[in-house]
Formats: C-alpha cells, structure tokens, sequence
C-alpha cells in the first residue's frame, strides 16, 4: 500500500449505509481523493424499538472503523476527522456504542451538530460553484434529519437542522410496508409545516436552490434525470412520483430508476419531504454531488493550511 507523502487530510464518515474513508490532500481538490475506501453498513436493520443499536450493530460500526483507520495508517495517513452521523448521534445508546468503538480501536467517533453539518454543506456546495456568488438556498435530506443553509457569501447564514429525514418520517410516519393514502397525506401535511415555518426564517432573496444528498440525487434520477449530467429535480415531476412510489412495496421501488435496493423503503418519505422542500423553495433544485462529508474536508484542508502558514 502506497504511503502518501504530501501532507493530507482525512474523513472516516461512518453513516448508515457504509463507513467511507476520504483522503486528500491539503493542498489538493476533494474532486480528486488520494484514498476512497468503503465498507458497507446496514444500521437501519440494527436499530430496535426502542431505538437502540444492536450489538451486531455496534461490532459492524467497530469492524468498518478498525478497517478503515487502518487503510488510512497504511497510507500514513494520521490527520483523520472520525465522523458519525445521525444513525449512530440519534441512537439511544449513542454513548455505549462511541465507548465500545473506544476501547477496541482507541478511536472515539466524534459528531456534528445538526446545525454544523448544514454549515459544512453550505461549503460544500459554495465551493463546488466557485464561480457564483449569488444569494444561495441549500437543502440536505439525510436518513435522521435535513439541513437547510442559506447564505450570500462563503458563510452561511442561516442554517438550521429539522427531524424530518427519509429514515425517520419513514419509521414514524409510514411503518409498513404498504401505505393507505391517510398515512401518506398526513406526512405531507406534516413535512410541508414544518418546512414553511422553517425557510420563512432564511432572509435570501431569488436564491440558487441546491441539493446536497443521496435522497436527492436518487429522487432526480428517478424523475429522468440521465447519470453523468447536470441533474434538476422539479416539483412537478416529483409530485407525478409520489403516488406511484406509494403503490408499490420497497422490493418493486427498488427496480425503479435511480432508487437504490438498501434506500427503497425510505424512498416514499424521502420523496415527501422533498416535495415540501421544493414546494416552499421554488419549485426545482438543482443537486450537487458534494456534501456534510465534503465540506468537512475543506474546513480540515483551510485549518492545515492555516496552521502551516503560522508556522511558517
């Protein structure tokens, strides 16, 4: 295995679905990472009723941590953000799980605040569209909550998190897997409130809406948008899919474009919640493949070079 010379920075960004490990270099892109390694997870089938992570839940999580600060030791990669989102911050037994990853890997998982990671993926996104400057609105669906940020600079300002995330709504809202049309029109009803009350706060006129999120992105290829080109998501479009994804049980969502088999029964409340966003916010979004991890790696990337120019 490689060792990296340069000096680079890292992301263990341990969520729901996989453990992925990013580096790059601090004075490099994150378009171009020097390491990019992946172990899958599936958390969402490890929470119980009372919202507590197994115990094969938390040696998964332990596992796909030891493999990938090894990955990054290998490479002699040392400067690692170990980052866990809301599957692990949300769950009951948030502190045994970080004490047990602790104590067999000497790593202590670390988390963001909801409002942080909107920060960090208003950055993300900012950076991403180096060349506006504009007023900018950006929305993040995530299994346990959304981000929203809105700023006219570099720095947002207005972020703000809601629980309002596909997983959530999926697990409080829609619990089986074939939904009646009451379940469906009360979520919409739900997410729709909480959005307006929420974006009426965020004082940017005529913004650039973006989309930060796997929910997003799959929603717009389900919607027609063709993989490797700039992807729109319009409300429209969206609305037509909604009945459709409600018609059908998550092993037949999972044969539609674009909606991944591990994603597919919280496609629907992912779908809903989205509507609400894009009612309230325009009417289309245009997604952005980076997000809460990306941004994190540029703040690391700012902070190494501002250290370094201190010491030099």
């Amino acid at each position: 295995m490689r060792k990296i010379e340069e000096p680079a920075v890292g992301v263990l960004d341990v969520g729901s679905f996989s453990a992925r490990l990013v580096v790059v270099p601090v004075d490099g892109s994150p378009r171009e990472p020097l390491v990019n390694h992946q172990t899958r997870l599936r958390l969402d089938r490890e929470l119980d009723v009372r919202g507590r992570l197994s115990d094969r839940g938390i040696e998964a999580v332990t596992a796909a941590v030891a493999a990938g600060m090894t990955t990054a030791y290998h490479h002699g990669v040392s400067d690692v953000y170990p980052l866990a989102t809301s599957s692990i911050r949300d769950a009951a037994n948030a502190a045994d799980v970080v004490r047990h990853v602790a104590g067999e890997t000497g790593v202590e998982l670390r988390f963001l605040s909801g409002r942080c990671e909107a920060e960090l993926t208003y950055l993300a996104a900012r950076r991403w569209y180096a060349g506006d400057d504009g007023p900018m609105l950006v929305l993040d669906i995530g299994g346990g909550t959304v981000e929203l940020a809105a700023g006219r600079g570099e720095k947002a300002t207005f972020a703000r998190s809601l629980p309002l995330g596909a997983r959530s709504m999926t697990r409080d809202w829609l619990p089986s897997e074939r939904v009646s049309n009451k379940q469906v029109k009360a979520l919409r009803a739900h997410a729709l409130d909480v959005v307006t009350t929420t974006l009426g706060a965020a004082d940017v006129d005529d913004p650039r809406v973006v989309g930060c999120s796997k929910v997003l992105q799959q929603l717009a290829r389900l919607a027609g948008a063709r993989p490797g080109k700039c992807k729109e998501l319009r409300l429209d479009d969206l609305r037509a899919w909604i009945p459709r994804l409600a018609a059908l049980p998550p092993s037949k969502r999972a044969e539609l474009p674009g909606i991944s088999r591990s994603r597919a029964h919280q496609a629907l409340a992912g779908a809903i919640v989205a509507e609400a966003l894009l009612a309230v916010a325009g009417g289309k979004v245009t997604i952005c493949p980076w997000s809460t991890r990306d941004g994190l790696l540029l703040s690391l990337q700012d902070k190494a070079r501002a250290a370094a120019k201190r010491a030099a």
